[in-house]
């Protein structure tokens, strides 16, 4: 699917939190950049998480995935308290993210990329290794059956044996996207899926991006192109100065006075042109 057209699907429970995190805080020399930031992400749903620049989203999303330790606050993904974990514990329970600028693994091919995402793969023990190998092979050939489709799916399979550093910038956000796909993740980060890329290319990863939700997985994404998030978008969280200012649909958070006026009138209600 490459359009805006969101799947009919049909699952319980999609209103629990997937992700909760209470009272976040995080100072750099003495500024508060996260600030008892408190919301909760639900299941199943696309969520967005906006605000003007400096409000601490980024910031946010670190702390979340384990690049940032919190000076203070709680997170729980599930059941499960995450508060301060470190990154690969955090991905191994599913937490996948991108990043602003995308960090391919330069030095290896576009299919290279996919295969290094999965998590606990057969391979990094030296038992299998040396004495299961036609588990490491069989596994290793599922890998690369998957990794074809999911490039097929992006549109990248093409480009497979070029080397990650040798794509353009669009190409580059597809190929981090597809190799969080890769590595199964119930909860997804994206920060800024589409800053920087052109607009049939923004069509393409809002489908993809809905596809991600029919298929189950949770997605939390940074984005300032509200026509995106109102399109597609279950669900608006407003950060303000490092603190939760307002949570629900963006049709609703358009009247929130709180929420105008830090977030600038005119940025608010872009995406109609009202």
């Amino acid at each position: 699917m490459t359009s805006f057209e969101e799947p009919a699907i049909t699952r319980q429970g999609v209103d629990e939190a997937i992700l909760s995190c209470e009272g976040l805080t995080k100072a750099f020399g003495g500024v508060n950049a996260v600030n008892g930031a408190t919301f909760d992400v639900p299941r199943g749903k696309i969520t967005a998480l906006i605000g003007p620049n400096g409000a601490g989203k980024t910031t946010v999303v670190n702390i979340l995935s384990g690049a940032m330790k919190s000076d203070s606050g709680s997170m729980r993904l599930g059941s499960t308290d995450i508060t301060n974990w470190e990154r690969y514990k955090i991905a191994r329970l599913g937490l996948m993210r991108t990043f602003q600028l995308s960090r391919e693994l330069s030095g290896l091919t576009v299919l290279e990329n996919l295969l290094a995402a999965p998590k606990v793969q057969a391979g990094e023990s030296l038992f299998n290794i040396f004495f299961r190998p036609r588990l490491l092979k069989r596994e290793e050939r599922q890998n690369i059956e998957r990794a074809t489709e999911i490039l097929r799916t992006y549109g990248l399979y093409d480009l497979r044996d070029n080397r990650a550093r040798e794509l353009s910038g669009g190409q580059k956000k597809l190929l981090e996207i597809s190799r969080g796909v890769m590595a199964s993740p119930s909860l997804f980060l994206l920060d800024e899926p589409m800053a920087g890329v052109n607009p049939a290319l923004i069509e393409r990863i809002g489908g993809y991006i809905l596809d991600m939700k029919a298929q189950g997985v949770t997605v939390l994404m940074i984005e300032h192109n509200l026509n995106i998030v109102e399109k597609i978008c279950d669900n608006v969280i407003v950060l303000a100065e490092g603190r939760t200012l307002a949570t629900g649909r963006l049709s609703d958070l358009r009247n929130n006075p709180e929420v105008v006026q830090a977030y600038l009138g005119e940025v608010i209600n872009a995406g109609t042109g009202h």
